[in-house]
Formats: C-alpha cells, structure tokens, sequence
C-alpha cells in the first residue's frame, strides 16, 4: 500500500517509529486524538518526525554522509542503498529509489499536517512551548516540501489533513511552490527561538532554520535572500569555526565546538549509537568497517596546493606528481578527510594492493578506489559502537554561502573575500599566498571567482553529502557524472595505472528524478518528468 499526504488516524500512530510512542498509561486509547493530550505527546510526535527521515542514525539511504555516493566525489557499493545507481545513471521511473524517497516524504508531511492540525488539543501549561514546537513542526514541514521539489519539480502542496482523494491533487509549478515556502520560512524564523536549546539541540531553533532556508535559496538562485541569511547568522554571534579542522569530524571536537548550527539527533531514542566508522571506515582485522561509501580519484585531485592553487596550474610540481603522491604540497584538508594506500590507519600501514591483506581493493568490504574517508571515522571506534556526534549544517557553509551568493551576484564585497580566507586559514592553507586579497586575486573575472567558491565548498564539504546537490544546481553533472569512477593511481614499471570502478552515465534530464510509474497510477495528476 503506497502511503499518500494523509493516514487514516491508526495508522498514522503505528507508523510512528519512535517507539516509546504507544507506551501510554491508558490502554483503551484508539484514536490519534485519545493519544494526542500532553506536553510528553507532542514531544514524541516532534522526535519522531526527526528520527524517521530528517536526521536518522543508521539508514544508509537517508544519512547525510551517504549521500555523497550519488556523485562523482565518491563510490556507494550497495545498490540497495539507492545512491549507486543515482551515480551511475542506471535509472529510470520503475527504479525503487524514486518511489522510496517520494513516499517518505510525502508520508511524513502528511503526518506534520495532522500534528500541526490538533496542534491545540494538547494540555500544556506554558503556551510558548506549545507554539515553539508548532514552528518546529512548521520548519520540518518546509523542509520536506523544499526536498521534494528540488528531486521532483512540480509537486501537489497541501498543507491541511486530507483524505485518499483530497489529496490527489495536481502539481504546483516548482517557482510557486519555492515562493510559498520561503514566504513560510520567514514567518517561521520568527516564532523560533534564538540559539540551541539545552536538551534536544537537534530541534530548529532561529539560526539552525535560517541555515535550512539558506542553503535551498542558493540551490534555486534566491541569492540575495541566501546572502542576507548568511549575513543574519554570521551576526548573530553564535557560532564561529573551530581552530583544528579534522578535530571537528573526530571525538576531540566534534562534541565541543561552536561550529555545528544544526546538530545531528542523539536524543529521540535510548541508544546513542552512529554507525559512521560501519558505514565509511575499512575492514580491519575484525572491525566492523564496511567501506559502504568511499572516495573517488575525482575528490582526491580535487584537492588544490598548500598554496591555493589547482594541481594542474602549480609551478612547484607536476599534475602528474600530485596524483601519484596526493600529501605533496597538499591542502591539508585532504589528510584531515581522507587516507589511502601507504597511509597509516590504527598504527599499520594501509596496503590495497596485496591480496590477502585486510585492505586489498578487490574484497568485499574493501575500498574498490583504494581510499576511504577518515572525516567520520575515528579510529577509537575500530572496534566498538560509536557515538560520534554531527553538524548537518556548519558554521562554514554560511561563510561560503555567503561568498557565493555575493560571486554569482557579480558584487564581490570585503566581506565575501574575508569569508572565504576564514575558511582558508582555518584549513592550514599558507596564506601568503592563499589569501584572496592579495593583489593576484584583483584580477580574478567572475568566472575565476566561481570556479574558486565552487572548489573551496567541495573540499571543505568532501563526505558530508553536498556534492551531488552541488553539481545539480550547477549544472555540470552531465560533464563529471559521463566519466567512468576511478580510484588510486600508481606507476607499474613505467605505465601510470588507475583503478577503474565502474562506468557511468548521466543524460540531460536526470536533473529532475522521474515519478515512479506506480505512483503515477496512484496520483493520475501526476505529470512524469520529460525524458521519462
């Protein structure tokens, strides 16, 4: 049964996947309402809302860091966790992935519209948590719709209960929807709260929303709006980058820093598990690593000099040298985010390429590039349960946001070039020569301006699941998803080698994803997307 906007009322409380939701003290609740009476409720219904789809723990389909494997920065094996496939263009509308994610979102606005809907029925003693949690609602609410129609385009929008058959509705057109949204964002922003709360820091406050919108006002070209929510966040004082880079993806500062706007939930349930070192890290002895997403040769050459500079335009090496030594003269980003063969992991030398060794390329949970992440995979957790704790958003994206923003404004300003030293200086580069105030940079066009923010978020962001985002709204998916994904390079006698993954493909109309074909005999107003 394909879930639409609304549940009939039982289901909508089965479904519910935190699962202290029916631990009620009255036994002869049926209805949504006979549950839906205290603070304690509403708090569940909001946690839930988080746990399911927004920040979940440990559903690769959905985890932020996954979701780098639909792009050419990183290589997802398992094809049952959709971002394979989404890489390497073998996709069309009776591809499950689609159906999947249309669903989820669609089933959890549904039951936002409910929950907002009774938002009144429960008894609270203070009227400001019964609105603050309504805006939370709101806020989520927002998001679903501004992910739905990035991936869909033109989408139904409701935002009331409905049954079977209200809500077979026919699309919006995508600008109405993005105009209604960021209208709805503003109010929203409103009524938050400003800075984190002392417990359940994963829930919106004012500047963790504001983020949110941020980020979809760039990826749809509402620059001035983006610039001015950057602005907004920068000014509000809270948050600051942390002084040690790769610290903040490890236990040493990922838990105590000024950094992360909004935060990843460790709240919503009992166990405080994160399977990041499962998911990313390699099969060590008998570690539980599975290398389910790993880095490409793309991400690894994507890294600029220590100076600033891409390899291919450094007067100090060959491209050819940095590709066979990706630590010479590097951004030291790159060390901070990713190892591989000859680097050392939990005291042994990494070795891919003699069989019989635990991090031979050709295993199973082995690394088929011969890199993995080592952002997210903090070696205490080789052997264990992790608990490592994430930013979904960051003080950083706001800089670059901001720097961007300004760039593809063609308006340049102080504060755009000191955003983007910030970010620069803090990663290690020298500045020297890296600093783009200096007179070098007074030359820079626009498009060597774009070409700058453009490479400064890939590095700065690598793993954390906004590459792909990244190359659709700029439109080159179509050049660097058409090249086949390779891994490590090496000289074997005197022939340079790489390793070759797979191929892959990406047509003009993948910017959109197609409607499943069994969602559109479920809603006939549907309207497939062109080339499908």
């Amino acid at each position: 049964m394909k879930t639409k906007f609304i549940f009939m009322i039982s289901l909508l409380v089965v479904l519910t996947s935190c699962e202290s939701f029916l631990d009620k003290r009255d036994p002869t609740a049926t209805t949504f309402e006979e549950f839906f009476n205290t603070e304690a409720d509403l708090q569940r219904v909001t946690y839930s809302s988080y746990l399911d789809f927004f920040t979940p723990r440990d559903n690769r389909r959905l985890l932020f860091y996954m979701k780098d494997g639909r792009s050419d920065d990183a290589y997802a094996r398992v094809e049952g966790d959709h971002h394979l496939r989404i890489a390497n263009g073998n996709i069309n509308a009776n591809t499950r992935a689609f159906e999947y994610y249309y669903t989820l979102h669609m089933k959890h606005i549904g039951r936002i519209n409910m929950y907002i809907a009774n938002i009144d029925k429960p008894y609270l003693e203070n009227e400001a948590v019964r609105q603050k949690y309504k805006a939370i609602l709101e806020g989520l609410r927002v998001w679903h719709y501004f992910e739905a129609t990035t991936r869909w385009g033109n989408i139904p929008f409701l935002l009331e209960p409905a049954t079977i058959e209200e809500a077979k509705q026919p699309p919006l057109p995508q600008a109405e929807i993005l105009d209604k949204l960021f209208e709805m964002s503003d109010n929203i922003i409103s009524r938050l709260p400003s800075g984190e709360y002392s417990t359940d820091k994963h829930f919106l406050n004012k500047e963790s929303f504001k983020t949110l919108v941020m980020r979809y006002a760039l990826y749809h070209g509402r620059y001035e709006l983006a610039a001015r929510l950057a602005q907004e966040v920068m000014e509000s004082g809270r948050y600051e980058l942390y002084p040690n880079y790769g610290d903040l993806f490890q236990y040493a500062g990922a838990s105590s820093n000024k950094e992360f706007i909004q935060h990843h939930n460790l709240e919503a349930v009992g166990a405080n598990n994160t399977w990041s070192f499962r998911d990313l890290g390699p099969h060590f002895r008998t570690g539980n690593g599975q290398s389910y997403s790993v880095p490409t040769k793309a991400l690894v050459d994507a890294y600029w000099t220590l100076q600033g500079r891409p390899i291919d335009d450094c007067p100090l090496h060959s491209k050819e040298e940095y590709e066979l030594d990706p630590k010479l003269n590097r951004d030291p980003r790159y060390q901070a985010s990713i190892m591989g063969h000859g680097d050392i992991f939990y005291g042994e030398e990494i070795d891919i390429y003699t069989p019989g060794q635990p991090m031979y390329y050709q295993n199973l949970r082995a690394s088929k590039s011969g890199y993995w992440y080592r952002k997210f995979v903090p070696e205490e957790d080789a052997f264990r349960n992790g608990n490592l704790v994430f930013g979904i958003t960051r003080y950083a994206e706001v800089l670059l946001t901001y720097a961007e923003a300004k760039i593809m404004q063609d308006d340049i300003d102080a504060l755009a070039k000191d955003c983007i030293n910030q970010v620069r200086r803090r990663a290690g580069l020298d500045m020297s020569y890296a600093d783009v105030t200096l007179s070098e940079y007074s030359a820079y066009n626009q498009q060597q301006w774009i070409d700058l923010v453009r490479n400064e978020r890939r590095t700065e962001f690598a793993g954390e699941g906004m590459r792909y985002d990244d190359i659709i709204r700029w439109k080159i998916a179509e050049d660097v998803l058409n090249k086949p994904a390779l891994g490590h390079t090496r000289m074997v006698g005197n022939q340079k080698q790489t390793l070759h993954i797979e191929n892959r493909t990406f047509a003009p109309h993948n910017y959109l994803w197609p409607h499943h074909a069994l969602q559109l005999k479920i809603e006939p107003d549907l309207v497939q997307n062109p080339g499908y």
